[in-house]
């Protein structure tokens, strides 16, 4: 095909989810079904007038999107949390049908969404490959010849028959990467996975997309992080709220995202987050909104769950405005066991002390884990810090030149030495 050949073609599409408000019991038998059934039936024989008691809200997830994208196009796709980027995603990997428009596609679609929701956990590695390669519509003959370079890639090669659920989540993701992109397809989708993996593995993935690219393939890269964006694309769509704002170059659709997404996104109150099926966040926020450098950061979560749970794993992360991530505050070093029970709001308050981050914008996310679960969600609450004027003598550099952090330090000893000691040693 030629490179100017259009791959993907989207027009008006609009994806509505239903949100029911109603009390949900995890586990419903089919004889409650059939009882509430019957209740409802009675209700409305006896009183015709009543109405069933179960609101239920629309909401658009998507509407009314537009675009091409041509062959070879390296396409990344960028917009704050809720905007619609995974929802987009899930439709052109076909998991999901849309609810109006139409969209189509030429090629074999590779998609690296839930990472690794193709493996069966009790499959060991070597038999997952084969699985996915067959998902992916692979022959048997060319998922043998990818084998090898696939366990290369993905360094699985002493659990390739271990079952897959004894993986770390760093080997899960690694084999989940290395199949999906040895797999040849004409375009490959993906989300985030490289928020989990290592550094080292960041660069590979990104290497990887890199060649699946200059060989003409197409790929749709899902990121907060502008800079692997950046260095990936040659092309972005920015999504907000569920509509498409702009498609065009990379790093004005990054300037643009920057300035334009900070006004009214003051804390986490207004929209909560649903982590599956139970727990909710209802809140998270930060103050104050703009930060002197130096001094501390108050953090507010506030969760609550239709079950009993127990988070495994609680952390807050902290990015730079380009999506970087700088820090942790790793909540599980602490003794509390954060166990959130039905008609209870659980609260944490946390207090950052002496945060010394040069001026600049950042966000905060937060990653979580329970029985359920493991989420993470990289742009929830954003702030600014500014610096404390009173401490400068001297005008401080730009700020591109500068860094996160402003480092304390004291000067223990100077001196001036006499240079006839150093005769002969020329070093530079």
């Amino acid at each position: 095909p030629k490179m100017s050949d259009t791959v993907i073609r989207v027009e008006n599409l609009g994806k509505k989810y239903i949100i029911g408000h109603q009390k949900q019991e995890r586990y419903t038998a089919l004889r409650d079904v059939i009882a509430n059934q019957v209740k409802s039936l009675s209700n409305l024989i006896q009183n015709p007038k009543s109405k069933i008691q179960n609101s239920t809200e629309e909401f658009w997830a998507l509407k009314d999107v537009s675009f091409e994208i041509k062959q070879g196009d390296r396409v990344g796709i960028i917009g704050r949390n809720g905007a619609g980027k995974s929802t987009l995603l899930k439709i052109l990997s076909r998991i999901t049908e849309p609810t109006e428009g139409r969209i189509s596609i030429k090629g074999r679609v590779a998609s690296l969404l839930e990472v690794g929701t193709g493996f069966h956990p009790e499959l060991t590695g070597r038999e997952n490959i084969y699985l996915n390669g067959a998902i992916l519509g692979m022959g048997k003959a060319e998922i043998k010849r990818k084998f090898d370079e696939i366990v290369a890639f993905a360094e699985v090669e002493k659990f390739l028959d271990t079952p897959v659920k004894r993986y770390s989540s760093g080997m899960y993701v690694r084999l989940a990467f290395a199949v999906a992109a040895h797999l040849e397809p004409e375009i490959l989708v993906v989300d985030e996975v490289l928020a989990v993996g290592d550094a080292q593995f960041q660069k590979k993935c990104l290497g990887k997309m890199e060649d699946v690219g200059r060989e003409g393939r197409t790929v749709i890269f899902v990121s907060h992080n502008m800079t692997a964006i950046q260095t990936l694309c040659n092309e972005a769509i920015s999504l907000d709220k569920g509509k498409l704002i702009r498609q065009g170059e990379v790093s004005q659709q990054i300037y643009n995202y920057l300035n334009n997404t900070k006004t009214g996104k003051e804390n986490l109150n207004k929209n909560r987050v649903k982590f599956g099926e139970n727990l909710i966040l209802n809140e998270f926020s930060a103050k104050p909104q703009t930060l002197i450098s130096g001094k501390k950061l108050n953090i507010t979560l506030r969760f609550s769950s239709l079950q009993k749970t127990y988070l495994s794993d609680l952390s807050l992360l902290l990015y730079s405005s380009m999506g970087i991530r700088i820090g942790i505050v790793d909540l599980r070093s602490s003794d509390i066991q954060h166990l959130i029970l039905p008609e209870v709001y659980y609260n944490i308050n946390i207090v950052i002390k002496n945060l010394k981050l040069v001026e600049g914008e950042y966000r905060l996310g937060i990653f979580l884990a329970n029985e359920d679960i493991r989420k993470e969600l990289l742009d929830l609450v954003d702030f600014s810090v500014i610096s404390d004027s009173s401490i400068y003598k001297v005008a401080p550099y730009p700020r591109e030149h500068r860094g996160f952090l402003e480092l304390d330090f004291d000067i223990t000893d100077i001196e001036s030495q006499d240079k006839s000691e150093y005769k002969g040693k020329v070093l530079f």
